[in-house]
């Protein structure tokens, strides 16, 4: 069973950054909560998040979280925002990351890029001293998803189905780099007696005026007779 832990940044009291009539504490929430819903259709994989509601969370609860619950990776999902013109896609480790969490970067990113299936620039593979890959004792990356402060960026995080583009790419990463297999879809129940519905013909005749007779009677006698012309 490989156990991954989801953060969706920010929540309560702290929005995260907010822009463009977006708030990305709302927005990570719902890209974890997607992001869930898929890991979830794989074998052998249990999900944990660091909040499934608009709740506050300080840093080091998040990361307390993950490490008593002796997580396999942990993602930490933000969406970014600058003062200028800045948009694109990137994700950071920490600068003293070991091999194995810089080759889950090496797989992840290019997923998620290449879900997304827009053109804005990749910004990269960085390295920097966020508290949550710092603090966390599992393989830790946190993905910055576009910028909530460019328009165009800020257009395509307000679309459900572009949400849904950045959790597969997330799923995907997570997928390729573990191994993970699908769970098998269960067959088509066969039917069984009970699904069958038996026919029985009382007659058929060349003269409607006789079977227009018997469906009279039988009504009559208690039964529902159904007349057709073949």
């Amino acid at each position: 069973m490989v156990l991954i832990y989801l953060d969706a940044g920010h929540g309560g009291k702290d929005s995260g950054a907010v822009g463009n009539g977006l708030k990305e504490k709302d927005l990570t929430l719902d890209i974890t909560k997607r992001i869930k819903t898929g890991l979830l259709k794989y074998e052998n994989v249990k999900v944990l998040m660091s909040r499934e509601t608009d709740v506050y969370l300080t840093l080091d609860e998040r990361t307390r979280k993950a490490n008593k619950a002796n997580a396999d990776l942990l993602l930490s999902i933000h969406i970014n925002s600058a003062a200028a013109s800045a948009r694109g896609f990137e994700t950071f480790v920490h600068p003293d990351t070991r091999a194995a969490t810089k080759a889950f970067q090496n797989v992840l990113h290019p997923e998620i890029f290449k879900a997304m299936n827009i053109n804005v620039p990749d910004r990269g593979k960085k390295a920097k001293n966020f508290h949550m890959v710092r603090e966390s004792k599992m393989s830790a990356v946190l993905t910055e998803n576009l910028f909530i402060s460019h328009p165009s960026d800020a257009a395509l995080l307000a679309k459900a189905e572009f949400l849904d583009k950045i959790a597969q790419g997330h799923i995907s990463g997570i997928e390729k780099f573990l191994g993970l297999k699908k769970k098998e879809t269960e067959p088509p129940r066969k039917p069984t007696v009970k699904d069958k519905l038996w026919i029985v013909q009382v007659g058929a005749f060349e003269d409607k005026e006789n079977a227009e007779a018997l469906e009279k009677q039988l009504l009559k006698d208690g039964y529902r007779p159904f007349l057709k012309q073949e």
